[in-house]
């Protein structure tokens, strides 16, 4: 039996970190941190046609992003080659591999032969008892792949599940160019690296049987196996762009907390009784693979953006203020490389942050603290900046101007004086008040707001709102 846990993450960049495969990656970071085991993070990058940098630089910018750290790697199987032509070469000698030299136009034909014929089609095997090489042709290696008897996969989350040998195929395991093929690299790999537990896809379940064959082939102790169900949309099909964001970076750009999303992924396919929301150490301490269900999970944008908005109330003001920078910059609501007082900006968070399930929310309904000037909703404007409400503008204008401490107690105490000596509601003063200091007729309490603006600008956008009343009366 294995010593101790070493699992891996392997993506293809081919495309950026998307949902599927950061909740694989998740569950292995969780297995590894659970079992005080080894995590890796290695890139099959052998498709050198569709494999990018900016894809690996993407992949890993998300991993980092979730904060998923890992022990070892980044691997990259590009740099392993003459690793893998090691152990094709060690199968050739013991007589578990063979030279085929079958051209991929002969192959095709025989596989429509076969189709036409109603069969399944697989190689059928000619190469394996050549004596001679033939000339002018270069060689793939296949593997050669027992035709009898049953292969059993003892998975730990769909259990036993049992392959019939005859039904596969003498795969290539190193192509005529001298590539090395995906189910060999993976193994190779697993074997290199010690691999103990292989978590990823049930889209890969029909592979797994080959990798054993290859497994046993190499005499390595083969891994426990654990296939994630699949992601589904909302229509029950397989997650994809239609259903929405699928790249985990995009999440990033829209304004999503990475606890967030962890949180999120977790429980796509995971339970831990009724618990919805965990902290990173719950979720080491509790996760194990037998909780994992064997159904497929359904993403549901509506249920994350919900936990985002939690995650984004229960995080303190002072951490958000670092947060929403970038999208204060970007939402156009401060120049890059203008300072900000933090106290400040955490001061005027505290006010809003259970109004925003976005930090891009969050960032736009700052604006009012942080622009210098404001534009008014027109219907808010028409309803509240106007000739009725003018004079207990400009007499509560007045008496905010002798507030020494402009704090939201003293402010409060204003309102209540001015609305009972004058004998009206408070709302019939604090809507114009709020329009004029906002723009809008929704924010925090108006209090709150007019300290977090501050005396000197709430003084002036009261002043310019009481202005454009008396211009429009002329």
């Amino acid at each position: 039996m294995f010593n101790s846990v070493r699992v891996r993450f392997a993506p293809s960049p081919t495309g950026h970190l998307h949902i599927g495969g950061a909740r694989t990656a998740l569950f292995n970071w969780l297995f590894a941190r659970h079992n005080d085991g080894t995590f890796l993070l290695r890139i099959e990058d052998t498709d050198r046609s569709r494999s990018t940098a900016e894809h690996i630089n993407s992949i890993i910018e998300g991993m980092e992003w979730l904060k998923m750290d890992w022990d070892e790697g980044p691997y990259r199987q590009t740099d392993r080659f003459d690793i893998y032509r090691s152990y094709a070469d060690k199968l050739m000698k013991e007589g578990k591999a063979y030279y085929c030299y079958c051209s991929p136009e002969e192959l095709e034909q025989r596989r429509k032969e076969a189709i036409s014929q109603g069969k399944t089609p697989k190689y059928d095997g000619r190469c394996r008892d050549l004596k001679e090489p033939i000339p002018d042709r270069n060689p793939s290696i296949r593997f050669w792949m027992p035709q009898e008897g049953e292969v059993t996969v003892n998975d730990l989350i769909k259990g036993k599940v049992i392959f019939d040998n005859a039904n596969l195929d003498d795969l290539i395991i190193v192509r005529s160019d001298g590539t090395p093929t995906y189910n060999f690299t993976v193994v190779v790999d697993d074997v290199d690296m010690n691999i103990t537990h292989v978590i990823r896809g049930d889209d890969h379940l029909n592979n797994t049987p080959k990798q054993i064959h290859i497994y046993n082939a190499i005499g390595y102790e083969v891994p426990f196996f654990a296939h994630l169900p699949m992601i589904l949309g909302s229509d029950k099909t397989r997650l994809s762009k239609r259903h929405g964001a699928t790249s985990v970076l995009a999440y990033k750009e829209m304004g999503y907390l990475p606890d967030a999303l962890v949180n999120y992924l977790v429980r796509l396919g995971w339970s831990h009784g009724d618990q919805e929301i965990f902290t990173r150490e719950e979720l080491i301490q509790y996760f194990s693979c037998e909780n994992v269900g064997k159904s497929s999970a359904v993403f549901n944008p509506e249920k994350l953006l919900w936990l985002n908005s939690q995650y984004i109330i229960s995080s303190r003001p002072e951490d958000l203020a670092e947060l929403v920078m970038p999208f204060l910059i970007k939402e156009g609501i401060m120049l890059e490389g203008r300072t900000i007082d933090k106290e400040w900006l955490s001061k005027a968070i505290s006010t809003l942050k259970e109004r925003s399930k976005t930090l891009v929310e969050l960032a736009n309904s700052l604006k009012y603290y942080i622009a210098d000037d404001i534009e008014y909703d027109p219907k808010a404007k028409e309803k509240f900046l106007n000739e009725k409400n003018l004079p207990n503008m400009i007499e509560l204008k007045k008496l905010l101007e002798k507030l020494d401490d402009f704090i939201a107690t003293d402010i409060e105490k204003v309102f209540i004086s001015f609305v009972e000596e004058s004998n009206i509601k408070l709302g019939n003063i604090a809507q114009p008040v709020r329009v004029a200091v906002t723009g809008r007729t929704e924010s925090p309490g108006i209090f709150d707001v007019l300290e977090v603006v501050g005396k000197e600008k709430t003084l002036k956008r009261l002043e310019k709102a009481i202005r454009m009343i008396e211009t429009s009366k002329v």
